[in-house]
């Protein structure tokens, strides 16, 4: 009975337009380089109103990061630094607190607060913010308008990580498929130029991050790539040595593909290339371990809750991609270039791929709930949508690939004698294709004179050998016969040909998903950003500080012309009795914005207390204030804030703070 393979043309390249849309969609929305670390807090806080200059300005983070001499910079209203450059070290037991001391007799005015570091995964953050001494004043300082990690350093760097993701699996999946899938595949040469090529991949990818990661981190420009200065710095950090590891451990892997590919290639006797095989097979593993280290011991898996466990489940998660992917991409290369790709080959993979998607489910698993945290953030975070979507793609992926399954049961290899017979065949047409061909060419070339067939044949060569424009046309049609008869072979046999197809299919899908994981890689996790914003939510608001001002930041969004901004508010001294109260509103690249009317609401739900009501007097572009403005008892006050920016566009926003 003929089976006949179902046509997934339309269907892949259906396929392929939606994945390159879904693909545009995640990197047209993600930010260059989201940080994994947070700003948690200041003082003075972001928007404060101080009475007197304070000694120093503080930072506190959400986890530990790499402060260099100019990591904070606090500029005047003039733009002149009004630091001494001498940072301070804070920290103590799990809050992770860095400052920078501030010059004497500072005047009064509106102070500009820059910093920028490295996050302990490390990626770069960075960011600024306001405080007055005295009273707000106008400043020339401009707040920067792109985030560290941006711009086309920022885009290159994201290329590359993404490079060295695909070079790693096709490198170490490739080599696992050769030893334990096809052993004979060792001495197929489409099979060596793709994991050689994946070594080029990888080895290439590190070298450019190398580069790249001083401007990545730092100024953002592409030249300062080749500043040697900045290069041994780099190489002094986390990153710069995990990177040099990564490129040391690729030596170590390029002597194992010359050995599979040549060595091992040419044993014959089994017992011998048994042993060379386990041998191969132990020391690829500690070497494919180790380069996995590398991104285990740098980024995500380094920092956070239980390191411990996390940098181990990495090292799995990133193996069991390679063996997958890499070796699916080695199988789509052979079912392509190498027809003769054994059954049982096909059928080991299967296992194997098989079990690689077990391994990354449990290990997905253990890093979903690391990352993420609640369910709240698995939706309500990029990080968790980003996730979701992974997971949806690993589900169709896995689809696919039973569908891979199914045709690789009903893949019959011919026999011997049926295979030696098609290849006559073949050879015997191919003989025929291209005598009549050259005959062909003859008459076209405009040959006049009847020959005799043997005559025209002898003509033939003589021309062939001293024409070169005649012998390049022979070569071109001998290689056209070639090509349509490894065509034919291919198709002979339509199980083969479906397996072809549905693999490919799941190959494109794999792309996509890879470039999913790169984004997620360089995205914030939704634990990190539920704890950095927990301080913002309704239910549980900031908690005051007595003698220090209360300060909160609320986007708003009108749906109107200049309808999107921040309110940035201050309750001076944020305790009960009389308070001062600042807002200052903003356009979301942070330059003031002038509305018609803006009103504040107090409300203590718990006692039954409010709405007390706010008219807050203008007193600038951007800048209203009350004084006096009366906090009965203490407890958690809702804050609602009424912003109108036309005679018809307004909304109210609010947030829960905690006085007294």
């Amino acid at each position: 009975m003929t089976t006949t393979a179902p046509r997934l043309g339309t269907a892949l390249a259906r396929l392929l337009i939606l994945a390159a849309a879904l693909l545009g969609t995640l990197l047209a929305g993600a930010a260059p380089a989201s940080a994994h670390a947070a700003l948690t807090g200041s003082d003075p806080k972001d928007g404060a109103v101080v009475a007197t200059a304070p000694k120093e300005v503080n930072l506190t983070f959400s986890e530990q990061v790499a402060m260099s001499a100019d990591s904070i910079r606090v500029l005047d209203p003039a733009g002149r630094r009004a630091d001494t450059g001498e940072i301070l070290d804070l920290c103590s037991g799990s809050i992770v607190r860095y400052g920078v001391a501030l010059r004497a007799g500072l005047p009064d005015g509106t102070y500009t607060v820059a910093w920028q570091t490295v996050s302990a995964d490390s990626h770069p953050i960075s960011g600024a913010f306001t405080f007055s001494i005295g009273a707000p004043s106008t400043t020339s300082v401009a707040l920067p308008d792109r985030a560290a990690g941006g711009g086309l350093v920022g885009t290159l760097y994201g290329i590359a990580r993404y490079v060295s993701y695909a070079g790693f699996a096709v490198l170490v999946g490739g080599g696992a498929f050769v030893l334990a899938c096809w052993p004979r595949g060792a001495s197929v040469r489409p099979v060596q130029q793709t994991v050689v090529r994946g070594w080029l991949t990888l080895t290439g990818a590190t070298l450019v991050m190398l580069l790249l990661r001083n401007p990545y981190t730092g100024s953002g420009e592409l030249s300062d790539a080749f500043d040697l200065a900045g290069l041994k710095s780099v190489l002094e950090t986390k990153t710069g040595a995990a990177l040099t590891s990564r490129l040391l451990l690729l030596g170590a892997a390029a002597l194992f593909v010359a050995v599979l590919f040549g060595a091992y290639a040419r044993r014959t006797d089994p017992k011998e290339k048994k042993d060379l095989a386990f041998g191969l097979g132990l020391g690829g593993t500690v070497v494919a371990a180790g380069i996995a280290g590398t991104w285990a011991l740098a980024e995500h898996a380094s920092t956070g809750i239980q390191p411990g466990i996390a940098m181990p489940v990495d090292i799995l998660h990133l193996l069991a991609v390679a063996a997958w992917l890499g070796g699916l991409t080695v199988l789509l290369v052979s079912l392509y270039k190498a027809p003769s790709v054994d059954r049982s080959a096909i059928e080991r993979f299967s296992k194997v791929a098989f079990g690689s998607v077990a391994v990354l489910a449990a290990t997905g698993l253990y890093q979903s709930w690391r990352q993420v945290g609640s369910w709240s953030a698995l939706t309500g975070t990029r990080y968790g949508q980003l996730l979701l979507v992974k997971v949806g793609l690993m589900c169709v992926l896995i689809g696919i690939a039973w569908i891979s399954r199914r045709w690789t049961q009903r893949l019959a290899d011919p026999k011997p004698a049926e295979e030696a017979q098609a290849e006559a065949e073949a050879e015997a047409e191919a003989q025929e294709n291209s005598e009549a061909e050259e005959a062909e060419a003859e008459e076209s070339a405009g040959s006049t004179e009847a020959a005799a067939p043997a005559e025209a044949t002898a003509t033939t060569a003589t021309t062939a050998t001293t024409d070169p424009r005649r012998a390049a046309q022979l070569a071109r049609q001998r290689a056209a016969v070639a090509t349509a008869r490894r065509k034919r072979e291919r198709d002979a046999d339509p199980e083969r040909a479906g397996l072809r197809r549905s693999v490919l299919t799941e190959a494109a899908v794999a792309v996509v998903l890879l470039a999913v994981t790169t984004v997620l890689t360089s995205t914030e996790p939704g634990r990190t950003e539920e704890e950095a914003g927990r301080g913002g939510t309704a239910a549980s608001g900031p908690a005051a500080v007595p003698d220090r001002p209360v300060d909160i930041r609320l986007p708003f969004d009108t749906g109107g012309v200049d309808g999107k901004g921040i309110v940035r508010l201050s309750l001076d001294p944020g305790r009960t009795g009389a308070n001062a109260l600042h807002l200052f509103v903003e356009r979301p690249n942070g330059k003031p914005l002038d509305v018609p009317e803006i009103k504040v609401a107090l409300t203590l739900e718990a006692k039954d207390v409010g709405p007390l009501p706010v008219a807050p007097d203008r007193i600038q572009t951007g800048h209203w204030s009350a004084s006096g403005v009366q906090i009965p008892m203490p407890g958690e006050w809702r804050i609602q804030v009424t912003v109108r920016t036309s005679e018809i566009d307004q909304t109210t926003i609010e947030k829960n703070v905690k006085i007294g």
